[in-house]
Parts: C-alpha cells; structure tokens; sequence
C-alpha cells in the first residue's frame, strides 16, 4: 500500500511541477499561437501543393512544416495522410507530411525545449524537417514508377482564399512576431523581471492592437475559438498524463535503462529510433516521456536516444503502422519504417557526436 501511495504522490508531485514551470509561460500562449495559424492560414492553400506532379523542392518543402497548421498530433496527421495520397498527392510529399507533421507541431516544440533544453528543441524541429524531406524524396524515388501509372490520381487544387484581402503581409508579420515574442520572453526565467515582463506586457499590447486593427471581427472570432477548442482538446489529457507518467516513473528500472541507453553513440541512439517506432506516445507528453520516464532529465539516457525517441516517436507505433499499411500497402510500409528508424538514429548519433 506504501509503495502506490509513493508512486501517487511523485504523481502529484510531477504534475504541481508541471503546471507551476510550464502552463502560464509556455502552453498558454504557444496555444493562442496555434489557434491564430489555424484561424487564418488557409489550410487549402497548403494542401494543393502535395501532388506528385508538384515540383518535389516545394511540394516536400510545404509538406515539411505544413504541419504547424494543419495538424496537431498523429491521430490528426493518419486520416489526413490517407485522404492527401487517396485524393491524388504524390507518396513523396504524402510521406513527408506523415512524419513531419506530428513532430513539427508548434506546442511539440516548444514544450520540448522548454522541458528538456533549448539544444534538443531545436535539433527536434530541424530533425524532423530534414528527415521529413529526405524520407519523400526517396519514398517518391523508390515509386515514381508506380506513381505516374496510376493516372486516377488527381489532387484537388482548391483555394478558399481565407485569408483576408488586402492586409499587408507586414500586418500578419507583426502579430505573429508579437505572439511569439510573447512566448519567447515569458519563458526567458534567465532574464531580470524588470526586462522580461515590460517585453511580455508590450508584445501583448501590441498583439491585441494588431488583432484588432488589421484582422476582422469574424478572423478574431475564429481565432479564440480555436485557441479554446485546442485547449480543451488537450489541457485535460496532457495534465492527466503528466500524472501517469509521474507514477510510471516511480516504477521505472533506471539502472537497465542506463545500461543499454546511456553509454555509447550509435547503439542508444539505434534502440530509441526502435523505441520510439513502437511506443505510442500520446501529443505534447513526449518530453515528460522522454524526460521523466526515460530519464533524460535525471541524465540515464544519452542525447542521442532522446533525439532518437523524439523523432522515431510521434510518426511511428504499432497503431499507426496498421493504418499506414492499409493505405499504402505492406511493401511502401516496410520501406516507410526503414527510413525513419535510419534517419532517426543518424540523427541521435551525430546529435550526440555533437554535444558530447
């Protein structure tokens, strides 16, 4: 009885952490800037780029970082995958967009470098843009063949010219600069509070201004709905998770795991990218994952298996290689799983290489 009301309180404990350190700085406004790419970027506009008779740099290099506005986790990204490659979009640029897609996502990001560090943040968004192109472009290599016979493909080319007439593109800038410079020094704990918070006070203002002026009352509308849907979608799974994995934790053999994950380059790199390639890890909870029950944090396992972890993770697992296979085929799977657990561990390796 001792032992679970040990494993409950760590639980408890995890999460008062989580919420004093992470929620008012971090999730609350990179939640808004979620909602504001979602309200008024054109998700159409985006989507016409993935045909296969796209130019690769620039189908591969939307699908790359589409998903920051098209999808917020995988459960999201597979039935949007199946219907982009059933209506006509190349395996390539298809490909690119399921394994970006999940990892790129905007909240991912920012929770990952807010939690694990600043380095690994970043190594996770360039990661998973580079390995996103890399896999299409070979994916479309291996097929093209295969590609150009199937003539029933046809991708819609629609528009829906959402986005507002006439604003200044420096009008958009400046609100999304604002939105990010809001997260950027509200979790900025290094500098004084007599900088950080006068900068978070005068990016807020001119946030609202700028919403106010330059977007439509229907845009803004939009805009806090979102914001609200994606909050309510995910502040109660991902508080209830960070408890479980508190209480997972106090269960986890750290000894085993540093054993075979927190020596070497290539090897602890190799077992996160496989993993991660089964582990389901539910949206937003991978850097508690990673941190937490891995021991990241606690230094356990090497930066190279977290990178790996990170970037093998949020595309791949049991469940979402079954709905991989039945849209693309058995074959197209295999090749599609190869490829991300080689690059995911050439990624971990040479991030390891890197930082020591």
């Amino acid at each position: 009885m001792s032992v679970w009301f040990e494993a409950l309180r760590l639980g408890v404990t995890t999460l008062i952490v989580y919420l004093r350190e992470h929620t008012v700085t971090c999730l609350v406004p990179a939640f808004f800037i979620a909602g504001a790419i979602a309200a008024t970027v054109s998700k159409d506009t985006i989507l016409k780029y993935f045909g296969y008779k796209v130019r690769r740099l620039l189908s591969h290099g939307v699908a790359s970082i589409s998903g920051t506005v098209l999808a917020v986790c995988s459960c999201t990204i597979l039935p949007m995958f199946a219907g982009i490659y059933k209506r006509g979009g190349g395996i390539g640029p298809a490909t690119t967009f399921l394994y970006s897609g999940p990892a790129i996502n905007l909240i991912a990001i920012v929770l990952t470098a807010r939690i694990l560090g600043i380095g690994l943040g970043i190594a996770r968004a360039i990661g998973a843009v580079l390995i996103g192109i890399f896999v299409g472009l070979i994916m479309g290599y291996i097929f093209e063949e295969e590609e150009e016979k199937d003539s029933s493909k046809q991708l819609s080319t629609i528009d829906t010219g959402e986005e507002s007439e006439g604003r200044a593109w420096f009008a958009s800038f400046g609100f999304f600069a604002s939105l990010v410079g809001i997260l950027v020094f509200a979790t900025a704990g290094y500098l004084p509070s007599v900088i950080r918070w006068p900068a978070v006070g005068v990016f807020i203002f001119s946030a609202i201004f700028t919403a106010l002026t330059q977007y439509s009352r229907s845009e803004n509308k939009d805009w806090m709905h979102e914001t609200g849907w994606l909050a309510r979608q995910l502040v109660p799974i991902l508080f209830a998770g960070v408890f479980i994995v508190g209480v997972i934790k106090y269960f986890m053999p750290y000894d085993l795991i540093a054993s075979v994950m927190g020596v070497g380059t290539v090897f602890p790199s190799f077992l996160g990218s496989i993993i991660g390639g089964l582990l389901y890890m539910p949206t937003l909870l991978e850097p508690n994952i990673v941190g937490d029950l891995f021991g990241y944090s606690q230094g356990v396992i090497t930066s190279g298996a977290a990178l790996s972890l990170l970037l093998a993770g949020p595309s791949l697992s049991l469940p979402n290689m079954l709905v991989i296979w039945r849209t693309i085929g058995a074959k197209k799977t295999a090749i599609y799983l190869i490829l991300v657990v080689t690059f995911s561990t050439l990624a971990g390796t040479v991030f390891q290489m890197l930082v020591g």
